[in-house]
């Protein structure tokens, strides 16, 4: 009778022991504060058409945070913030940042201010919910030279203190670039990197973009431990047109160690992982969107 009984209760403990690993497999811990989202670029062609439609399909997907790439006149695809809002909330979206280039003309040398364009941005930006404003571009008139590009840095970091105030937190999005461009020997990204105030400028890092240029994400997540709030997360393959050697495809299916990056990320401090495909082969955009959501979800995100 005893040996019966230590046979179930030994049966039942790995049974149990089994279940708990089964379970940790399928809900995955996820971090506090983290996200998951897509950058709207991804489609921006049903976007232009029919903005209020593609949101309700990437809505029905079950993403719940997506990023903007379209901001003209105080418009977000055409609608005004608070309209936008509305939009985002009905279909229960959140849109936590968002790409805006700050260029040249937003600051005033003379007055050492942002120019009331640029103040709207930010205002509009906190509207909609952000808690980023992502510059995605650096003008190539502001990194002519290492001074030149020392010295705009502080510019990033003002703007910084600016959108503090609306409390979020200016951004910078890398594309390929900065990582073979040097000044007096440095590259442009350790230039932004070195001189650029954590507190007050986050680091959206795109781990595609960077690959054009023959840079690996975890080289420079492993440089700059910590830095990485967000990341635009790709997988490239070589390309079959364009300009560039290397375009994006589905995740996994490409050169880029995604799982091993994203994994390294959500270790070291990222919160926002934030899906961008721009290249499709022969996919449509949406499809390709649901494919990588997916992906992202059976890795644990």
């Amino acid at each position: 009778m005893q040996h019966s009984r230590r046979n179930f209760i030994k049966k039942s403990t790995l049974a149990l022991a089994g279940a708990t690993i089964f379970s940790r497999d399928i809900f995955a811990f996820t971090p506090p504060g983290e996200l998951l989202g897509v950058q709207l670029y991804s489609i921006r062609e049903d976007m232009k058409t029919d903005p209020l439609g593609s949101l309700k399909k990437v809505a029905a997907m079950g993403y719940k945070n997506v990023e903007h790439a379209n901001y003209f006149a105080r418009k977000f695809y055409g609608y005004e913030a608070k309209e936008f809002r509305k939009i985002l909330d009905d279909l229960g979206l959140k849109m936590p940042s968002g790409h805006t280039v700050m260029r040249p003309q937003h600051w005033d040398a003379t007055t050492h201010d942002f120019t009331d364009e640029w103040k709207m941005t930010i205002e509009d930006a906190a509207t909609v919910g952000q808690q980023f404003v992502i510059s995605p571009w650096l003008d190539e008139s502001l990194r002519s030279t290492y001074d030149d590009m020392r010295s705009y840095m502080d510019v990033f970091n003002k703007c910084g203190e600016l959108c503090k105030k609306s409390g979020m937190k200016f951004g910078y999005h890398n594309h390929h670039f900065e990582f073979n461009t040097t000044l007096d020997g440095v590259t442009v990204f350790d230039i932004i990197l070195q001189h650029t105030d954590p507190a007050l400028v986050a680091q959206q890092l795109d781990i595609g973009n960077m690959f054009n240029a023959g840079a690996k994400a975890l080289d420079i997540m492993k440089k700059y431990p910590g830095r990485f709030e967000s990341m635009h997360v790709k997988d490239e393959i070589k390309s079959a047109a364009g300009h560039d050697p290397y375009e994006s495809t589905i995740l996994g299916k490409g050169l880029i160690p995604v799982k091993e990056v994203i994994d390294l990320g959500r270790k070291s401090g990222t919160k926002h992982f934030i899906i961008e495909q721009e290249s499709y082969q022969g996919k449509t955009p949406m499809d390709s969107i649901k494919e990588d959501l997916r992906i992202m979800k059976k890795w644990g995100y």
